[in-house]
C-alpha cells in the first residue's frame, strides 16, 4: 500500500473506526506536514455532524436524553455503523436497534418505539410524491374488494408499541398531552400504536384506532382491500375510510388488474 493510501486509510479510521488510538499514530507517522492534532479536529466535525444528524432525525429521543447524553450515543452510534452515504441525512437508521440493546438505557425500554416511529417520520418526509384520485373510491361500489388495493400517502408506516409512544412524541413536539398525563400513562403500561403518513408536504403521527394498524400492514404488504379487513376484524372501515381519506392517509383506489407494484414501504412490529 502506498504511503498515500495509508494515510487515507488512516483517515478512515480517526473518523469511523473504534478504538481509533493507533490510526491517529498511522497516519501520523504516515504524514509529513499534517499532526494527529489536524487529525483530531477531523475526527471531532465529524462527531458533531453525528450529534447533530441524530438531534435533527430524533428531535424527541433527543429532548428525552438531553444534550450530554445524545453527544456520546450519536459518538458511540457513528462508530458502530459509519454513514454509508454522502448524505448523512439518511444515517441514523440503525438508533432505534442500538438503544433497545445498549445496557445504559434499559431504564427507558420505550425509548426504543420512540426512536422507530421517529425514524418513520424523518424518512416519510424525503418520500416520493403521491396524488389524490379521490374519484377512483367509487370502485368500492362497484368491484369485490378482493380485487381492490388501497394506494396510501408517501411514506406511511406503523408502529405497534407497548408504550404511550404517541402521546410521548406530542407531549414533546405539540405541548399535549401533558407530561403529567404521559407519566401516569407510562406507569399504567398504556399501549399505543402509531400511524405515521405525509399530509401534502408534512409528516403526521396519531394513535391508530383499533384495528388500524393490523390493517394497515396487510396493505403495506399488498393485500387487497378483502384479506386487509380480514386481518382487522375490529375495524370500523364505514368509519374509517372517511377519517383516511378527509387525513389523505388513502389517496386512491385500483383495481387489482390495474394495480402496480407494492411499494417498499417501512412495517415496524
Amino acid at each position: 500500500m502506498t504511503g498515500l493510501a495509508q494515510q487515507q486509510q488512516a483517515l478512515l479510521d480517526v473518523l469511523f473506526a473504534m478504538p481509533n488510538h493507533d490510526a491517529i499514530k498511522v497516519i501520523a507517522a504516515c504524514a509529513v506536514d499534517t499532526g494527529s492534532s489536524g487529525l483530531k479536529a477531523y475526527q471531532t466535525n465529524g462527531h458533531m455532524l453525528a450529534q447533530r444528524a441524530l438531534a435533527g432525525a430524533y428531535p424527541v429521543v433527543a429532548q428525552l436524553l438531553g444534550e450530554e447524553s445524545l453527544g456520546d450515543l450519536a459518538r458511540a452510534l457513528w462508530h458502530a455503523h459509519p454513514p454509508a452515504c454522502g448524505d448523512v441525512a439518511q444515517w441514523g437508521a440503525a438508533l432505534a436497534e442500538f438503544v433497545r440493546t445498549s445496557p445504559q438505557l434499559q431504564d427507558e425500554p420505550y425509548l426504543h418505539d420512540v426512536a422507530i416511529v421517529e425514524w418513520a417520520l424523518h424518512r416519510c418526509a424525503t418520500a416520493a410524491n403521491g396524488a389524490a384520485e379521490l374519484a377512483t373510491l367509487a370502485l368500492l361500489t362497484t368491484h369485490d374488494p378482493d380485487q381492490l388495493h388501497l394506494v396510501l400517502a408517501p411514506g406511511c408506516a406503523t408502529v405497534q408499541s407497548l408504550w404511550p409512544v404517541v402521546s410521548i412524541l406530542n407531549a414533546h413536539l405539540e405541548q399535549s398531552p401533558s407530561f403529567a398525563v404521559v407519566g401516569q400513562q407510562l406507569r399504567d403500561r398504556l399501549a399505543q400504536d402509531a400511524v405515521v403518513w405525509r399530509a401534502g408536504l408534512r409528516p403526521c403521527v396519531r394513535e391508530a384506532v383499533p384495528g388500524e394498524a393490523e390493517f394497515l400492514q396487510a396493505v403495506l404488504h399488498g393485500k387487497t382491500l378483502g384479506p386487509a379487513l380480514d386481518a382487522a376484524p375490529t375495524l370500523d372501515f364505514g368509519l374509517w375510510l372517511p377519517m383516511a381519506v378527509q387525513s389523505s392517509l388513502v389517496l386512491s383506489v385500483v383495481a387489482q388488474e390495474l394495480a402496480p407494484e407494492t411499494a417498499d414501504m417501512p412495517v415496524h412490529p
